[in-house]
């Protein structure tokens, strides 16, 4: 029987040291990530997640602990696993001198993909992310949300597993953080596996399989929303998340 298991991270630590200073923003993480599911990242800022995040996404390296992908490091084969990776980071990075359609096709270039599965690819994304009408834009002629769908066409250019969205609608209105809620839903439907990290409670509860609270460097706990609101016998995400972030909080003013 085939594993439903995409990526297991074992046992993954990230120190921080300058010259005064040692900081531990991961602590010995242990984590498995389903094929096929959408997993929120969640806690306060500095409690980790965006250093996970951009671990799992090759941007920087543990200090110690693996990372399996479908049972293998990726450490093995970085360039093989990036080929299935797709990142949508959180600040636009798009190239401001190229036009949306330009910066899809140069992303596909990066991939080494052939020229005519890029222009394919790219037809395809303007029309799932309803960006054709802004095919010939400048970035900068662009509105944030616009950009955001950019950012997640250019991560998805390559037909990736997995995808990584750090705070995909930070800053947004609620009508266009709910236009890419539908588009998010719609990448796992497609069977691909996303690893979201937000703020937005409401997000992670209407869109995660299962959430991931992280608390000073370390998992506090991985489970449905489901199971956590029965467990806690509360209605919302938002105040399991308050109740469980504040356990163990020492108050030294007043």
């Amino acid at each position: 029987m085939q594993s439903n298991v995409l990526l297991k991270i074992v046992n993954l630590s990230k120190t921080y040291q300058s010259k005064n200073n040692v900081v531990k923003a991961l602590d010995r993480i242990n984590l498995i990530i389903n094929k096929g599911e959408i997993i929120s990242l969640l806690g306060h800022n500095g409690a980790g997640k965006t250093t996970l995040s951009s671990i799992l996404a090759t941007l920087h390296p543990p200090t110690s602990g693996e990372i399996l992908y479908k049972g293998t490091s990726i450490y093995n084969n970085l360039l093989d696993f990036r080929k299935h990776l797709g990142f949508c980071p959180q600040n636009a990075n798009l190239d401001v001198q190229l036009n949306v359609k330009d910066n899809l096709i140069f992303a596909g270039r990066y991939y080494l993909m052939p020229e005519k599965l890029i222009h394919e690819r790219v037809e395809e994304l303007l029309k799932l992310l309803n960006l054709k009408k802004y095919e010939t834009f400048q970035i900068t002629e662009l509105s944030g949300g616009t950009r955001q769908r950019v950012l997640i066409a250019r991560a998805l250019i390559h037909g990736p597993e997995l995808i990584i969205l750090d705070e995909p609608t930070v800053g947004l209105d609620p009508d266009i953080r709910h236009q890419l809620w539908k588009i998010i839903k719609t990448l796992r439907e497609k069977g691909m596996t996303v690893i979201l990290t937000t703020h937005y409670l409401d997000e992670a509860e209407v869109l995660s399989d299962k959430v991931c609270f992280i608390k000073k460097g370390k998992i506090l706990l991985t489970e449905t929303v489901k199971d956590l609101k029965e467990k806690h016998k509360k209605d919302k995400l938002e105040d399991i998340f308050l109740s469980l972030m504040e356990e163990d909080e020492i108050i030294t003013e007043l």
